[in-house]
């Protein structure tokens, strides 16, 4: 497995021309490879891109005490944040070269909570990707029951930049 590398500063983060100069299914995979830092949103929420393909991207995170409610469950934003990040980056893997993406809106159905520390898996699915509009689903599912803990869908903008 890769190392994992999250971006520490915004020098780390990959630029406007790193991204362009690749398509979005090669970007997504060199993020994967620890070619380009990763996100650190990533390392603060525990997840991380495991698995990258086009039109389907696989997130793996275990949320823990550090992602709880004022009742002790996981944090809906947990849930959004995972799924958001699986269902758009899986959208990024049919973004062209010289173009990137930004998620428009996305919603997320909590089916069950989440145990503490309980690995799951984050599996965004693109279903449409056109020249400007690009739409996917996402499932929590856990890793060891596979049981499905919330399920997602998000609007993509994607945007020519050359």
């Amino acid at each position: 497995m890769p190392k994992r590398r999250y971006a520490a500063s915004m020098e780390e983060l990959p630029s406007l021309a790193d991204t362009l100069s690749r398509s979005g299914l090669e970007f997504m995979q060199d993020i994967a490879k620890g070619k380009l830092a990763g996100p650190p949103i990533g390392q603060t929420l525990g997840f991380w891109p495991v698995e990258i393909a086009e039109g389907r991207v696989v997130f793996q995170g275990k949320p823990n005490f550090h992602y709880t409610n004022p009742l002790g469950t996981v944090h809906g934003g947990w849930y959004g944040a995972i799924l958001d990040s699986c269902m758009a980056c899986a959208v990024m893997t049919k973004v062209p070269k010289g173009s990137v993406y930004t998620t428009l809106e996305y919603k997320v159905n909590i089916i069950r909570p989440i145990p503490l520390d309980m690995p799951v898996h984050a599996i965004g699915v693109v279903q449409h990707a056109g020249r400007s509009t690009g739409i996917a689903i996402g499932e929590i599912i856990g890793i060891d029951n596979e049981k499905v803990y919330a399920t997602g869908s998000t609007t993509c903008i994607i945007m020519n930049m050359e």
